[in-house]
């Protein structure tokens, strides 16, 4: 193995532990490690700027600005309200129903815009009812990856298998759905089993609660009418995005220059609703992970994988999907993505298998890329962006202690995933 992949191994692993030990901040770590690979000579600045996903950043800072002038207006704490009326104040009832609502939503927006919305509810909920809102944060991380699996637009990796595979909207539905399904089922009635004995709250506070009327919530109608109308156009235009031939960052950043716009803010006052520590840690890591990607060492790891098979169809794609699961919950799953697509035609075009054939590989890449991304604190972007509001509002999740829950459920979601494949297409 020749110097730079090794010295771009070494970095991405210490900026690993440094990120799972929590002594440096992950958005420091993650460029420190990006700028030593660039200081060091294993990558140039124009490589490592290269291997940065400028649309994942405009998406997320879109929808941050999108979400912080919207919340101005009163709705989340609406809508806080009238969960706990529906649930009657009970804490599991609304984690349960939060998760779900983020599960669908995530299926048909995208992940990463679901939580940014929903995540504001939550903290609102949390101080009604004076519960730690840490339950409710990992719940919904999982779910938001767990439904952004079932639609081609639920998650960057279905985009990119979706589009070099040829496969559209309805074959996702009707392939990954009934499997995601089942799984948001048994993750929330773990939850249920979990944490029902553990969210007691007084019948006092409860009451008290739910005697509060959501509508004084609202402070700005017309703001919230000029929100929503944006919102509405951006998640339309997110549906049919291939047909306007947009990519997802352009959609949320027009959307988001449109509201600055119409809702007359000041520039400096909305962006401050911008998590910029995130957004530079996924900037960092994008050019760690760029040091692997340019040393060969994923594309060796991805061969390696077709090599190990021996060209078993059934064994390639159990492969795929669990080698896919356990290494995106460490290493961004769309660089790995990117890598294994064409190892995945190249295959096709050495068996002579037709684009039809390939499809259970496609579905077992799929499923290992999207639900690996639970496994870890880092594993999706949806996951740090909770990571980083949750912080912001004075509630830190820790990655071991996310990972003691999340990883063993994640493991669970992919052998629920591994009895589907092999049952209907193996």
């Amino acid at each position: 193995m020749e110097t730079n992949a090794i010295l771009a191994l070494i970095i991405f692993a210490l900026t690993y532990v440094f990120i799972m030990s929590e002594k440096m901040h992950r958005a420091i770590a993650a460029l420190l490690g990006g700028m030593i690979l660039i200081v060091a000579g294993v990558l140039t600045q124009e490589k490592a700027i290269s291997y940065i996903d400028w649309n994942t950043l405009g998406l997320l800072i879109g929808m941050m600005i999108v979400v912080g002038i919207t919340r101005r207006s009163g709705v989340f704490q609406y809508l806080a309200l009238w969960a706990v009326r529906i649930a009657k104040g009970e804490p599991i009832r609304i984690l349960i129903a939060l998760a779900t609502v983020t599960a669908i939503v995530s299926a048909f927006l995208d992940n990463v815009t679901t939580v940014l919305l929903i995540v504001p509810i939550t903290f609102s909920i949390a101080d009604q009812l004076d519960v730690d809102p840490i339950p409710f944060l990992v719940c919904q991380i999982l779910a938001s990856n767990i439904g952004g699996t079932g639609t081609l637009i639920g998650d960057p990796p279905n985009i990119m298998i979706g589009s070099q595979a040829g496969l559209g909207f309805m074959d996702f539905i009707v392939n990954l759905m009934p499997v995601i399904a089942i799984i948001h089922i048994v993750i929330m009635a773990i939850f249920w089993f979990l944490y029902h004995k553990k969210m007691q709250v007084p019948e006092e506070r409860k009451q008290a609660v739910c005697r509060v009327n959501p509508k004084d919530e609202i402070s700005d109608y017309l703001l919230l009418k000029k929100s929503l109308a944006v919102l509405l156009l951006i998640m339309a235009a997110f549906v049919v995005h291939d047909a306007l031939h947009l990519e997802s960052a352009t959609i949320a950043l027009t959307g988001a220059v449109l509201l600055m716009l119409i809702a007359h803010e000041e520039p400096e006052d909305i962006l401050l609703a911008v998590e910029w520590p995130s957004i530079f840690f996924f900037l960092g890591l994008f050019i760690v992970v760029g040091g692997l990607v340019e040393t060969g060492l994923i594309g060796r790891l991805a061969q390696w994988t077709m090599n190990v098979t021996a060209g078993n169809f059934r064994l390639t794609g159990m492969f795929i999907l669990w080698l896919s699961a356990v290494a995106s919950a460490f290493v961004d799953n769309i660089p790995f993505v990117a890598t294994m697509i064409p190892l995945i035609k190249d295959m096709g075009h050495l068996g002579n298998l037709s684009p039809a054939a390939l499809h259970p590989l496609w579905w077992s890449l799929s499923l290992g890329a999207c639900l690996g991304g639970n496994g870890t604190l880092i594993g999706a972007s949806a996951n740090v962006i909770v990571a980083g509001l949750a912080e912001k509002n004075g509630a830190k999740i820790k990655f071991l202690s996310f990972m003691k829950i999340a990883f063993p459920l994640m493991l669970v979601s992919v052998a629920i995933s591994t009895v589907y494949l092999l049952f209907v297409y193996f």
